[in-house]
């Protein structure tokens, strides 16, 4: 017979189930610990620090703005051929970024996955402020931005009648669709947590401002039945328009005849480009919180492990992708298609193309290791380099379908101006603006969902 002991054997094997909320976990001090960041605990150097980084990048960002409000559009490296350029790819940029925050927590609410409550509330928190600065750029482009209204289709006496076949009109529609739904879906999981910090408060103002932004909850059993019927709502209603709303932006390219943009790929592969990039962006937030506020209990390797997996993917999903192009390319024997191709790959531009393709495709195959999945600082390197590569890949996109028209006589280069690198490191500092206001004045996790989950673990167990 065997010597060892059964608790012994036992505690060498590998748990059946890792548990979500590790360790000695109460309703008390979830509560504290999540509330304190916002109530009692003062802020901290590294806040001060960071907001004022990305304090003077949003002054930036609003001062570009406002200097090309007064010199126009000529202040960019635009220019016939390519007349499409930073703009347009940082508003698709942003906008996948945007698209994947408020499908983790829809799609991770609809399917009960126990782990989705500890990133859902700041994956919201960045759809709502990525989708606020993607909607910008489309504006900005127009040349004349004040006349941004002329976009919407209304009937009106200057017989601006829509064309509803063209998936830009369709656009305005989907993403101010989705920028409603994510702002009630938001908002709805927010009203509890900031009943708790109404009650919470040792401040008369905090008090009066909590309580107001709490719309009277008083944690009724009716009340919080209305409040998951209405989530479960706005949750099956958010996935489908996720889907919807990065396929229009992907027939806005696809809906031309331009080499390199006329594929019926297009709308399943930004899907797919946008999960990928919105995925990167919530683990580089996910690993940023859990260091600064300690929150390795709440947001623990488990979850680190799912969102990798969920990366690598979306990431295989979007390499199969890039291989699919380059085959209709050839499978078509449409020598423009082929020369755009060939011209990606060993143009002028071609340093972008490789540069992508390394951080699109080759750095994610890292993720194939656990190790690698569980170690917070290579995921957040891995992250970085995922959108830097999503935005060359933009940038690719656009640039290299332009820049060579059908005749040679209508060749040219673009080349950015530091007014196209201002507004982008600009909206990247106001987006880090938006969020840091977020941290310290807005729970981070939602408390509810947390002590709810604590219920049922302690069931479960």
């Amino acid at each position: 017979m065997s010597s060892v002991a059964p608790s012994e054997m036992l505690s060498d094997m590998a748990p059946a189930h890792e548990p979500v909320l590790p360790g000695a976990q109460s309703y008390e001090s979830i509560s504290e610990k999540i509330s304190g960041i916002v109530l009692t605990k003062p802020t901290a150097r590294w806040w001060l620090i960071a907001f004022g980084i990305c304090s003077a990048l949003t002054v930036l960002f609003f001062g570009a703005i406002a200097y090309l409000f007064y010199k126009g559009v000529g202040i960019w490296g635009i220019n016939v051929p390519v007349v499409w350029a930073f703009a347009i790819a940082n508003y698709v940029w942003w906008i996948a970024i945007a698209m994947s925050g408020t499908f983790i927590s829809a799609a991770l609410h609809l399917t009960r996955q126990p782990w989705g409550a500890s990133i859902s509330r700041f994956a919201e928190a960045m759809t709502v402020f990525a989708l606020a600065i993607a909607g910008l750029f489309p504006i900005l482009h127009l040349g004349r931005p004040w006349f941004f209204y002329w976009l919407t289709p209304y009937p009106n006496m200057m017989s601006l009648w829509p064309q509803w076949r063209s998936p830009l009109v369709w656009d305005f529609f989907a993403i101010l669709a989705y920028l409603l739904l994510s702002l009630m879906f938001w908002y709805l999981g927010l009203i509890p947590d900031f009943a708790t910090l109404r009650d919470r408060a040792r401040t008369r103002a905090k008090q009066l401002i909590f309580g107001l932004l709490a719309l009277g909850w008083r944690g009724e059993a009716r009340t919080w039945q209305r409040r998951q019927s209405a989530q479960l709502l706005l949750a099956g209603l958010a996935v489908p328009l996720v889907v919807s709303v990065h396929s229009v932006v992907g027939l806005d390219f696809a809906a031309g005849n331009t080499p390199g943009w006329h594929s019926t790929i297009f709308p399943p592969f930004f899907v797919a480009g946008a999960m990928f990039s919105g995925f990167a962006m919530a683990m580089t937030i996910v690993i940023l919180l859990r260091r600064a506020f300690d929150l390795q209990n709440f947001i623990t390797d488990r979850h680190l492990d799912n969102l990798a997996k969920l990366i690598l993917a979306m990431g295989l999903v979007l390499a199969y992708s890039y291989v699919m192009e380059i085959f209709m390319a050839w499978y078509s024997t449409d020598r423009y298609e082929i020369y755009t191709s060939l011209t990606r790959m060993r143009g002028p531009y071609a340093p972008v193309y490789w540069a992508l393709i390394f951080c699109v495709v080759i750095a994610p195959q890292a993720l194939w290791s656990r190790r690698v999945r569980r170690a917070p600082w290579l995921l957040f390197a891995i992250s970085i380099v995922i959108n830097i590569g999503m935005w060359l890949e933009r940038f690719m996109l656009i640039v290299t379908s332009e820049y060579r028209d059908f005749l040679p006589s209508a060749w040219g280069m673009f080349y950015p101006t530091f007014w196209d690198w201002a507004i982008l490191i600009g909206s990247i500092g106001f987006f880090g603006w938006l969020l840091l206001l977020f941290v310290r004045f807005v729970p981070v996790i939602s408390m509810a969902e947390m002590r709810e989950l604590l219920t049922h673990e302690r069931g479960a167990s």
